[in-house]
């Protein structure tokens, strides 16, 4: 299951994140907004959902979220964007990166 969320999820939302991959959640990132979409399979299900709510393309960067040890990769197929400077899976730029996890740790805080 897909959730928005821009605070602090409840634990039975994070067991629902965590379905498909157990230890990790995908999320995608809405750096302008300053939320995030989590949970289901791939990280386009979750920049879909945050489209339909509202989000732009450029503002969405996709990452893994391990909540037992409070962790972020900034590793999906979402974030290759040419375009926007960004050529790999992994979000290249320092400064971007920082803001996508601040998001995701204002978030999830401590919640495992």
């Amino acid at each position: 299951m897909i959730y928005i969320l821009q605070s602090l999820p409840t634990p039975e939302q994070i067991a629902e994140m965590s379905k498909e991959y157990k230890t990790m959640i995908k999320i995608v990132v809405d750096i302008r907004r300053r939320i995030l979409a989590g949970g289901g399979e791939m990280h386009a299900d979750c920049e879909q959902a945050l489209l339909e709510n509202g989000s732009e393309q450029d503002d969405l960067w996709g990452a893994n979220w391990y909540p037992a040890d409070q962790r972020i990769e900034f590793e999906s197929l979402i974030n290759i964007r040419p375009r926007l400077g960004n050529r790999s899976i992994l979000i290249q730029d320092e400064e971007l990166r920082k803001k996508v996890e601040a998001v995701a740790r204002k978030i999830f805080g401590g919640a495992t």
